[in-house]
């Protein structure tokens, strides 16, 4: 009887890695507002939010919202045109939300830009024989190593592509290209023209920098406050500037 041929080749391959997710915190539990702001993003920048990916983060609310309240606003945002993903981390009862609306947790974002702003434990009641433990700090942002020379990326970064610079500085040779995607837990230095999505900062790091030859870029952020092209002052637009934040305000400014 001739051997049976044994198929061990699996159906599906599944990888890690870094993808562009947006995270939207909800500071204000009014769907038909969140759904009006969201749908303005989406009508002066449809390549960058038409569709987009957002992790919903109810942080910002004094209460997790309810089952109800959380689908409504789920519904009024895919009717804007943009799609909820995932709940970011939070307290148990949001877990057990998310449990119900049948949506993954992710901590990524409180990790990366809400250090410090998680509230204080509630005091301990008179009649409880020990305080509850308290809850450890977070860590600090990771910095580059001094003297690290941070990411060399020497090839163009072609449409679909990521680079990601843990920990460092990421510097590009040649140019992101439209679609592709840079991103750095320090500071990005692009020698090129910018055409794509550049994030700096991206564990938290207030003090990150972007710097780019020719600026066209689709989005800039540093430490999660972001621009669009649509949003840059049309003289900037292929200037060789320099990005960053002041205060809470993201700036942008030509270096010549």
């Amino acid at each position: 009887m001739a051997a049976t041929s044994m198929d061990f080749e699996p159906a599906g391959e599944l990888k890690f890695g870094q993808v562009g997710i947006a995270n939207l915190r909800v500071r204000r539990l009014d769907p038909e507002r969140l759904a009006a702001e969201m749908r303005d993003r989406v009508t002066r920048a449809p390549n960058l939010f038409a569709r987009a990916a957002v992790v919903l983060d109810f942080g910002g609310l004094p209460a997790t919202p309810g089952v109800d309240e959380a689908r409504a606003l789920i519904d009024a945002l895919h009717g804007a045109g943009v799609l909820p993903v995932a709940l970011a981390w939070g307290s148990s009862d949001n877990a057990r939300l998310s449990e119900q609306l049948g949506l993954p947790l992710l901590a990524k974002f409180r990790a990366q830009y809400e250090r410090g702003d998680e509230p204080s434990p509630a005091p301990a009641a008179e009649t409880t024989p020990l305080p509850p433990e308290p809850a450890p700090p977070p860590p600090p942002p990771p910095a580059a190593v001094a003297g690290d020379p941070g990411l060399m990326q020497t090839l163009p970064v072609r449409s679909g592509q990521q680079i990601y610079a843990e920990n460092r500085d990421l510097t590009v040779l040649g140019a992101v290209g439209a679609g592709a995607e840079v991103i750095a837990d320090g500071s990005i230095h692009i020698y090129g023209p910018l055409r794509g999505r550049a994030l700096a900062g991206a564990q938290g790091n207030a003090g990150a920098r972007i710097f780019c030859r020719a600026f066209q870029a689709e989005l800039v952020a540093v430490a999660g406050r972001y621009k669009v092209l649509e949003e840059i002052p049309k003289e900037l637009h292929g200037k060789a500037v320099q990005v960053w934040l002041e205060g809470d305000e993201l700036r942008i400014a030509a270096l010549d």
